[in-house]
């Protein structure tokens, strides 16, 4: 099968992760988890950074060993068999298309923070976004890993700054070490909302040969950008215990009181950026799949063309327009946000899960420790996630059994370069 040529190094790949992660929820999602946990936020924040190391330590090195476009997709083809990872490809294929949108409905609440929007004027703002991230795409993935290298450094001077604005405060400080002891079934409820913030490790191993060096710096730049970002979430929540703010977007507040104003813009400015780079990468990830499974025969050969910048455009394209239609059909139909967002975790449970059983079987034993313990953190999140889970099981019940006859029926070979 043809290659992608790698363009990107470690600190790239670095800035791609953190940028991924950090996404729709680094402003937000601190601010969700202290109203429902308090001081124990902190907590659930620590304990979800912790938890999720070694599920990036089993997907860096299955990535770095086995760098493929397919990603997850790749692992478990090649623990259990074409069937199974086809399945699992095409449940992420699915899932995405739903997700992004979601974030780029969270994404919004920071354009309505700058420019309130409603209607069918949000959606063509929405619309006209995804029409930056196509040429971005078409671009070539090196253009995306060195502006959101900027962002994430960006992201970090502005927290670092705030920390700085703290220091000079030292009677907020006191007030925060006098909050109550924290209750544990809160923070576990903390820990349940947290779970979207790191969303997206998986998506990474698909732009495994986007790297110059995968075997090197797979590893490096996803513990880099993950261990970046738990520092980056736990600091944001600690910020907002000792600056309290009764703002819709509370770190707007925090800004503001402690730099002076213009928290509106910058936290604004910074709030989309980091959303839209988060559904960057899963179209980068996702249009890649789709020219892998091109290139292979599960989807049409029309997909499997690279334009001069080693893109998939037309699988680029193909994604964005399914997002596209998401967003019109969510806004014309009245679906809750929520519900994409507990529908893709669901998707995610069984993608995480799926790699790394296929991980048990495909890295040494040494491994095994990190396996087992990423495995019952992802069954965790399953049984936490109950109902929501019911989607995507039935998208796995009718993918598995197509694709097994599609298998034994059709027995499509896959394209030579």
């Amino acid at each position: 099968m043809k290659q992608i040529s790698g363009t990107i190094g470690r600190w790239q790949g670095a800035g791609l992760m953190a940028t991924t992660l950090l996404g729709t929820g680094v402003f937000i999602l601190p601010q969700m988890t202290i109203v429902t946990a308090g001081q124990g936020a902190l907590i659930a924040w620590l304990v979800l950074t912790l938890a999720i190391i070694p599920v990036t330590l089993v997907f860096g090195r299955l990535a770095s060993v086995l760098p493929h476009a397919a990603g997850p997709a790749y692992f478990v083809e090649q623990a259990f068999g074409r069937t199974a990872g086809r399945t699992i490809g095409l449940m992420f294929l699915l899932v995405v298309p739903i997700g992004a949108p979601a974030a780029i409905l969270m994404t919004f609440q920071f354009v309505n923070a700058l420019v309130p929007m409603s209607g069918w004027t949000q959606v063509g703002t929405e619309l006209l976004l995804l029409a930056v991230l196509l040429v971005l795409n078409l671009r070539g993935i090196q253009v995306s890993a060195k502006l959101q290298f900027a962002l994430t450094l960006a992201i970090v001077s502005v927290v670092v700054a705030l920390f700085g604005g703290v220091g000079m405060s030292l009677s907020e400080l006191e007030s925060f070490t006098h909050q109550d002891t924290p209750n544990i079934s809160l923070i576990m409820a903390a820990v349940g909302i947290a779970f979207w913030s790191f969303l997206g490790v998986e998506a990474m191993t698909h732009l495994a040969n986007d790297f110059r060096r995968p075997k090197q710096d797979m590893i490096p730049a996803m513990m880099i950008g993950t261990v970046l970002v738990g520092l980056v979430y736990l600091a944001c929540t600690l910020l907002l215990l000792v600056v309290p703010s009764d703002t819709p977007v509370a770190m707007v507040g925090a800004f503001d009181h402690l730099l002076g104003g213009y928290g509106a813009q910058v936290i604004g400015i910074l709030g989309i950026v980091s959303g839209l780079a988060t559904v960057n990468v899963y179209t980068a990830s996702v249009s890649r799949l789709m020219w892998s499974f091109s290139c292979d025969g599960v989807l049409p050969r029309y997909f499997s063309q690279l334009n001069p910048h080693q893109s998939p455009a037309r699988a680029s394209f193909a994604v964005l327009l399914a997002m596209a239609l998401v967003i019109i059909l969510t806004h014309a139909t009245g679906q809750e946000l929520e519900d994409l967002i507990v529908w893709s975790n669901g998707v995610f449970v069984i993608i995480y899960l799926a790699a790394m059983l296929a991980a048990a079987k495909l890295l040494s034993k040494r491994y095994l420790p990190l396996v087992i313990l990423s495995s019952g953190f992802c069954i965790a999140i399953g049984i936490a996630l109950g109902w929501n889970m019911v989607f995507a099981i039935l998208l796995m019940v009718v993918l598995f059994p197509v694709l097994w006859w599609q298998k034994v029926h059709l027995n499509r070979k896959p394209i030579t370069a």
